[in-house]
């Protein structure tokens, strides 16, 4: 992916801070939420259009009934281009070796309460041979920010990762988070194989950002800010933005995440594949005041809004949440979340139902759901699992990605897509319970595509039952 000059509406600053905080303030600070404008907001969003931040900003700044109308439009926009899906994933912890000093992280090297470790070559293999027993075939591997976790090394275990199989299983899809590489380290991992790689900014304030960040190479704002430049600089056109909330305030981070994401597509042709918006959670030695904590109303209606601003960008919410926060936000407009989630090193092949050390943890998960109980809710709140990977088999990626996603193909094809993934997990890894509920789920959405499909569907349906996999549009 070259770097396009012409539609950048910056000049070319790929290696320069694109975020100006007066310039996001102001927006804030002088919007203007009234019913009208607020309402025409949500109709340019529901005709799939971007928002700016002028317009993202009056959403941020509307309470009430309007904040409630936000939502609507949410649910309304992610039934529009998503369908009822909701893919699934897992992460996988390959080393927690860390030379930063970040306060939320328990990973972080002034913790000296921390049990360091990195997987070996045939852990690794364990813990794929365990997450593929349970059904999963995509996953995102995570690595502390260390010397050891090099280009080569990151390259190394996703090859490694894509090796492994164990019965029916196996991982179609590796997303990498990890730290900032320079060009020729991104395309080191690029050729690896990977899908998204993943880097979260943290917060977008630099000010705040220097509060948290007291050490090691994270400290360094701008070379953080501008890594996934560099990665589509190095080939890698399928990137993933997210922010920490609760380190600053909320209402700033949404705005830096749609800055961040119109700066991808105005000078790259393409936006985030995904954002992330954690919360903060209980961690080793954690040592953060909770000023900026953000509240549960403010959570949702955050979601909603980046729903809105970016249409086709996939938001994912990880098992960080509640069940009960996690049900509720899906409606807002998330379209992947995490199941049956294990932080600790090792913790899938250990398959111990423990309670959680955060000395050995990252954070503090609040959804400890097993991946079948996770797919079993969201049967029964009408969604479709999703373990899909054809896109990036069939090079659906960056700009090819987003001429078929703007004319309404990811509803078309994903929707398909994601009821064979669950044919597959049905035959080979579901409970008789879950099975009779996830044949039922299948009919019902089948029934709504027209009969041309329907009919090539059922095809793939029987050839799955009869032991051929990883059959997809």
């Amino acid at each position: 992916m070259k770097f396009n000059p012409e539609k950048c509406n910056i000049p070319d600053r790929r290696m320069e801070p694109f975020i100006d905080p007066a310039e996001i303030w102001s927006f804030i600070n002088n919007a203007k939420a009234d019913k009208v404008r607020v309402r025409e907001i949500i109709s340019k969003s529901l005709d799939k259009q971007r928002l700016t931040l002028a317009e993202t900003a009056v959403l941020i700044n509307a309470g009430g009934e309007l904040a409630e109308e936000i939502k609507a439009g949410a649910r309304e926009l992610k039934k529009k281009v998503y369908g009822n899906r909701i893919v699934l994933f897992a992460p996988l912890y390959i080393g927690n070796k860390c030379s930063n000093n970040c306060q939320y992280c328990g990973f972080r090297i002034s913790n000296k309460d921390a049990r360091r470790k990195t997987l070996t070559d045939e852990e690794i293999r364990g813990e794929v041979e365990a997450l593929e027993e349970n059904g999963q075939k995509r996953l995102i591997l995570v690595y502390g920010e260390h010397p050891e976790y090099n280009p080569e090394f990151i390259a190394h275990t996703v090859r490694l990762v894509y090796e492994v199989r164990k019965g029916r299983g196996e991982i179609r899809r590796v997303n990498i988070n990890a730290a900032p590489l320079d060009v020729d380290g991104f395309r080191t991992v690029g050729r690896s194989g990977i899908g998204t790689y993943q880097i979260f900014q943290e917060t977008y304030d630099p000010e705040a950002y220097k509060l948290y960040h007291l050490g090691g190479k994270k400290r360094d704002y701008v070379w953080r800010l501008t890594a996934l430049d560099r990665a589509q600089e190095a080939g890698i056109d399928d990137v993933g933005i997210g922010a920490l909330f609760g380190l600053y305030d909320w209402r700033f981070e949404v705005m830096g995440l749609v800055r961040h994401a119109n700066h991808l597509e105005a000078c790259y042709n393409v936006g985030p594949h995904t954002i992330s918006f954690p919360r903060i959670k209980d961690a080793s030695a954690l040592n953060i005041n909770g000023n900026y904590y953000v509240r549960d109303d403010d959570f949702k209606k955050l979601i909603a809004i980046l729903r809105l601003a970016v249409p086709y960008t996939g938001l994912i919410l990880t098992a960080r949440e509640a069940p009960d926060v996690r049900s509720e936000a899906m409606a807002f407009g998330v379209s992947q979340i995490d199941g049956g989630t294990k932080l600790e090193l090792g913790g899938y092949a250990a398959s111990k139902n423990e309670t959680q050390n955060l000395n050995r943890e990252q954070f503090r998960i609040n959804d400890e759901r097993s991946l079948a109980n996770v797919i079993d809710e969201l049967i029964d709140n009408d969604y479709i699992p999703s373990f899909c990977t054809a896109c990036y088999r069939l090079g659906r990626t960056g700009e090819h990605f987003m001429e078929f996603s703007v004319p309404g193909f990811i509803k078309r094809y994903c929707t398909p897509n994601a009821i064979l993934t669950l044919s597959e997990y049905i035959v080979d890894y579901a409970s008789p319970e879950l099975a009779e509920k996830g044949w039922k789920a299948i009919e019902k959405n089948m029934a709504d595509l027209d009969d041309g499909m329907k009919e090539g569907l059922k095809k793939k349906i029987d050839r799955i039952k009869s032991g051929e996999r990883d059959l997809y549009y």
